[in-house]
């Protein structure tokens, strides 16, 4: 029989463990969506900058930190959302709306994981750590901006595209005009499937004021994904005529735009269910786009 020591050590051992799942959940760790569509962008600009050969340790580095910023953004998120989210069905169980966590538990949490990924950022060159200096401000700042204005999707397509002049910079020490056009990319196909992702809460964000291009874009909000989608792929043809890409960074183009039209055929009746399923598929998107960045870069010489 275990003494009351015992079973009180056992109360407690319980207790750390389901509070370290709530911070689990808080952080996303259970979906995985988001770090890979902060990780995609990412690593184009590594196997571009590094022509194929990205720097183990700079790799490592930007692996490690879309992580923890991914992480820490979902905290900060959802400490900004935190009277919103019990109203939202999507939300309202998520650790700090039902009210598993506190406030300053999430604070602390965020504090934690920022600091985690500034010991990663100092490692990196002068020139990278010039352009990480926003990036925590960026990536805190968004929640926010969904409060005041009608396209949040904007802002967050500059947060989830600061990965890649940061890349550049640590890879190569410049960032060129090839830089600039995966920005664009990237920032025009973050607008497009976090709409899709805004169409899925749209009818509760009309009703709590909550603001997106989901709601800007009215009924033609297929219409400008659609145009998002266009613009994703003219810049990424773009890049890669710039940078000498050839068959196999086309057919990954090719596959990208299947997958853009069939999200098309996904949304057609907004059905939120199908608009989550059309915004989930991008993970594909971002897939097919670096498989044709490595297979260009071990396939064609030189």
């Amino acid at each position: 029989m275990s003494t009351p020591m015992e079973r009180l050590a056992q109360i407690q051992w319980r207790w750390w463990l389901a509070q370290l799942k709530e911070y689990a959940l808080l952080m996303r760790l259970d979906k995985p969506i988001g770090t890979l569509l902060l990780l995609w962008p990412t690593l184009w600009a590594l196997w571009l900058a590094g022509e194929g050969r990205p720097n183990p340790r700079i790799f490592s580095i930007f692996v490690a930190g879309v992580f923890l910023m991914r992480s820490a953004g979902c905290v900060i998120n959802d400490y900004a959302d935190r009277k919103v989210d019990p109203h939202i069905e999507r939300t309202k169980n998520r650790p700090l709306a039902a009210g598993r966590i506190s406030p300053q538990e999430a604070l602390m949490l965020a504090g934690g994981l920022a600091l985690l990924a500034l010991g990663l950022v100092l490692m990196l060159d002068l020139q990278a750590l010039l352009w990480a200096m926003p990036a925590a401000a960026i990536a805190a700042a968004y929640p926010f901006f969904k409060r005041f204005t009608n396209f949040p999707q904007f802002y967050l397509g500059i947060a989830f595209s600061w990965g890649i002049p940061m890349a550049y910079a640590a890879q190569t020490g410049e960032v060129t005009r090839i830089t600039w056009l995966l920005f664009i990319a990237n920032l025009s196909w973050v607008v497009a499937y976090d709409t899709q992702y805004a169409m899925v809460d749209k009818k509760d964000d009309l009703r709590i004021g909550i603001k997106s291009t989901a709601i800007a874009f009215g009924d033609l909000d297929r219409f400008w994904i659609g145009i998002f989608q266009g613009l994703c792929l003219m810049t990424l043809y773009l890049v890669g005529t710039s940078s000498e890409l050839g068959g196999w960074f086309n057919l990954a183009l090719v596959v990208v735009a299947l997958l853009f039209a069939w999200q098309q055929v996904l949304t057609r009746d907004r059905k939120p269910a199908a608009c989550f399923q059309a915004f989930l598929h991008n993970r594909y998107v971002g897939a097919a786009v670096l498989g044709g960045l490595i297979l260009h870069y071990t396939f064609v010489p030189a």
